[in-house]
């Protein structure tokens, strides 16, 4: 049985926003309490990135859980917690052969139609994206807006993390319409501070849920 995981806040590197590297912006953001990194990488090399993703699995241990990016090869390579796909990555199906049953398996969906058939597929969450307009990911698409949110948690029972224009002034509507948890890229990474920006997401989300 896979044990429970807390998507509250979940990080997912960006190298092109980072202002003092990756390993900085993973080590203060899992110190805030953030449980769940996303190794996301395009531009390294095979080697560069397995050599990268090992340190950030060091820096994650005991402490969060560290997830990568499209690359199966890489996440074997490091043993890391498991992967994240696109749509048009490899399919579900075939992830899950190579990883097994125990490592987790996140899947980027647009629409209510993709997060159903990700359930039926065996997906462990799921990442709604964009929920507001972002500039981050150029190919992201138009935005779903929050309220897509709320019809998904109706008829799907994986978490749901939303993705896309998150900031501390719009966190609270996305947690009350039933996101499970939040990816803020540029909010956090184009801060000076990434320990606070962290630290305050958290909180916000944690008394939104009332908890």
């Amino acid at each position: 049985m896979k044990q429970i995981i807390d998507y509250t806040f979940y990080l997912v590197t960006c190298p092109s926003i980072s202002k003092k590297g990756n390993l900085f912006d993973v080590k203060n953001a899992v110190d805030a309490g953030c449980k769940i990194v996303q190794y996301r990488e395009k531009n390294k090399t095979t080697n560069e990135m397995i050599k990268e993703a090992k340190k950030i699995k060091e820096i994650c241990k005991k402490k969060a859980l560290l997830i990568i990016d499209d690359r199966i090869d890489v996440a074997l390579a490091v043993g890391a917690d498991g992967v994240h796909i696109g749509q048009d990555d490899i399919s579900i199906e075939t992830a899950r052969m190579l990883l097994g049953k125990e490592k987790i398996i996140g899947l980027t969906v647009h629409n209510l139609k993709e997060s159903i058939d990700a359930e039926k597929k065996g997906v462990d969450y799921i990442g709604l994206a964009p929920i507001f307009a972002t500039e981050t990911k150029q190919d992201s698409g138009a935005p779903c807006g929050p309220d897509l949110i709320t019809e998904i948690r109706k008829k799907v029972n994986l978490p749901i993390i939303a993705v896309g224009g998150i900031k501390k002034e719009n966190v609270n509507e996305v947690i009350s319409k039933g996101a499970d948890g939040v990816v803020a890229v540029s909010a956090v990474l184009d801060s000076n501070d990434i320990f606070s920006e962290v630290s305050k997401f958290i909180k916000i989300i944690k008394e939104v849920k009332g908890k």
